[in-house]
C-alpha cells in the first residue's frame, strides 16, 4: 500500500513535474545517502553517487511500475546500483594506470613504424560515417566500449558490430 506522498511524488514524476524532485530529496536522500555509505566508503564520493542517482530516477520516471515495486524499493536499487557502479568504475580506473617507468613506447625509432600505417585517419575516412564515428571514439578519443556507448546513445552491442565490422574494412585497405 503507497502513502499518499508516494502517490504524488509518482504522479509529479510521470508528469516530469520537477517538484517531484525536491519532494524525493527532502524525503529520501538521507535513507539512500545511508544505503549508499555502505557501498561508498569516501563521503565526497557518495554525494557525488546520491547525485548521479537522483539524475537515474529523473530520467527514468516514466518506467517506474508501482505495481512491481514500493518507490523507496525502486529509488533503493538504483542507489545502490550506482553506487556498486561508481566502486567498479573507481576500481577500474585506478588498474589500468599507465607505468610510464616500463613503457618502451618512447624508445621507438622511426624504422619500427610502419608508414602504411600512419595514415590511417585518411583510410578511416573512406568508410560509413557510423563506423568511423565509433572507431574514432574508441581508437583516437581513448573510450571505452561502454563510454561509446553511453555518450553515442548507441546501443553497445550496436558499438561492438560496427567496430568489428570497421575494422574488418580497414583491414581489406591495408591487407588486399
Amino acid at each position: 500500500m503507497s502513502t499518499t506522498l508516494e502517490i504524488e511524488i509518482v504522479e509529479l514524476l510521470k508528469n516530469g513535474d520537477k517538484k517531484a524532485m525536491t519532494l524525493l530529496y527532502n524525503n529520501y536522500s538521507s535513507a539512500l545517502l545511508g544505503v549508499i555509505k555502505k557501498v561508498v566508503s569516501d563521503n565526497d564520493l557518495a554525494q557525488d553517487v546520491l547525485q548521479e542517482s537522483f539524475i537515474k530516477v529523473w530520467k527514468n520516471a516514466k518506467s517506474y511500475n508501482p505495481e512491481k515495486a514500493k518507490l523507496f524499493t525502486w529509488l533503493y536499487r538504483i542507489a545502490y546500483n550506482s553506487a556498486i557502479d561508481k566502486v567498479r568504475s573507481t576500481n577500474n580506473k585506478s588498474q589500468k594506470e599507465i607505468q610510464i617507468e616500463d613503457s618502451n613506447v618512447y624508445k621507438l625509432t622511426t624504422n619500427c613504424l610502419n608508414q602504411d600505417t600512419l595514415d590511417i585517419k585518411k583510410h578511416l575516412s573512406s568508410l560509413d560515417l557510423k563506423y568511423q564515428i565509433v572507431i574514432n571514439a574508441l581508437f583516437f578519443e581513448g573510450m571505452t566500449q561502454q563510454e561509446a556507448s553511453d555518450e553515442l546513445e548507441i546501443p553497445l552491442g550496436t558499438i561492438k558490430s560496427r567496430l568489428k565490422i570497421g575494422l574488418r574494412e580497414l583491414k581489406k585497405i591495408y591487407n588486399p
